[in-house]
């Protein structure tokens, strides 16, 4: 094959459940030189008569360089073809709550965005997932009986931790000795029906950092806490504090969320919503099986956002998994007929997230798109956006 380029960018997807690959060779400037690209199953290869540029794919990929099809040229974008590969990449994600073993540890609650110790040396005997917000209508439809758990919220004892969507719930009653996120005043309320940890919106529950002021929660009654998984690190209290960027941190985490509600309930949309329930993303799971590999990538957005130097310290040509995801933003009144009609459709899963944080995510998605070959940024009416595992 051949192409002309004085500089050219690399992009491949690699799908490891289709064993497919969607490779494409940025359009090259005008004016450039004459170029020979060769695809060998661990590398690719661009010469020009002024040298050679060698791409190497990570050990675990392989390309089919005999499977190559689809081939054509896209203008503003470039070259794109479609060849077979195998991916075996293992993705080892940041830990949100081992279970296993961290139960029966002494765990330590950090602030991830600055350190601060929430909870010291809490020794966890049980570790818990929550059931799912609709568990009361399903104990009414299976109990021949009255509701033994009406008007009865889960509400974790001095030595548990229990697991929801995106928080983790704990009682923080034997801790008052050890240094505590400040508690906004509380006017206490009843607990909602639909969800086992939502308070009225008028009361204000926030519970903020000491050293960052970031909000790591919210208070459930006067011995239970809430905090979003994507504000604190638990770590066992033998270990340190792990310092990850916060962009590396958010993306995990959320991807993390987002596969195990999928899995766990067949639903693949999701209101990004903030703790006072506004929506801030409307958000389509496509799949969890990529591997995204690329080269020169646009820095220009990184310099402007400090959320996002971490990825500067990537190498010029990097491979990561990923999900990749459709996304609608839904701030300043935006998309308001859509958040309506997936408000009232019961397929759509509610994900709640301190706003803060919502806004994260939502600059990591708009990244993420303008930094996609033009071609891949839309779909539909949708933004196209990857998330790193």
């Amino acid at each position: 094959m051949a192409a002309t380029a004085a500089e050219t960018r690399m992009f491949l997807e690699v799908r490891r459940q289709l064993q497919s690959a969607l490779l494409i060779l940025g359009e090259p400037k005008e004016g450039g030189m004459p170029m020979d690209i060769s695809i060998m199953p661990s590398s690719l290869q661009m010469k020009t008569p002024e040298g050679c540029t060698e791409i190497q794919l990570p050990a675990e990929v392989r390309l089919v360089p005999s499977s190559c099809r689809g081939l054509q040229f896209v203008t503003g974008d470039g070259l794109h073809l479609r060849l077979q590969a195998q991916a075996e990449l293992g993705t080892k994600l940041i830990s949100m709550f081992n279970q296993s073993s961290q139960a029966q540890e002494c765990c330590t609650f950090y602030c991830q965005s600055c350190g601060e110790v929430i909870i010291k040396d809490r020794k966890l005997l049980r570790v818990l997932p929550l059931p799912s917000e609709n568990w009361e209508a399903l104990v009414g439809e299976w109990c021949c009986h009255p509701d033994p758990f009406a008007n009865k919220p889960l509400h974790p004892q001095e030595n548990d931790c229990f697991i929801g969507d995106s928080f983790f719930l704990v009682n923080l009653r034997t801790s008052l000795w050890q240094p505590r996120p400040e508690l906004s005043p509380v006017e206490m309320c009843c607990v909602s029906s639909d969800n086992h940890c939502k308070l009225e919106p008028k009361a204000n529950t926030k519970v903020i950092c000491k050293r960052c002021k970031v909000m790591l929660g919210e208070t459930v009654s006067s011995e239970t806490t809430k905090f979003y998984m994507t504000e604190i690190i638990i770590q066992s209290s033998e270990r340190s504090f792990p310092i990850i960027p916060r962009s590396r941190f958010v993306q995990s985490v959320i991807t993390q969320c987002l596969v195990q509600l999928s899995s766990a309930r067949s639903t693949f949309r999701f209101r990004i919503q903030g703790q006072d329930d506004k929506v801030y993303i409307l958000l389509w799971l496509l799949n969890s099986d990529s591997l995204v590999i690329e080269s020169l990538r646009n820095s220009k957005y990184i310099k402007k956002f400090p959320l996002l130097e971490d990825t500067l310290k990537a190498d010029s040509s990097s491979a990561w998994s990923a999900i990749k995801v459709l996304y609608q933003p839904c701030i300043k009144s935006r998309n308001e007929k859509l958040v309506n009609l997936w408000e009232s459709d019961i397929s759509v899963h509610p994900l709640t997230l301190p706003s803060a944080t919502c806004l994260e995510l939502l600059l990591i998605l708009s990244r993420s798109n303008a930094n996609l070959p033009s071609s891949l940024r839309h779909m539909n009416s949708f933004q196209v956006a990857f998330l790193k595992m």
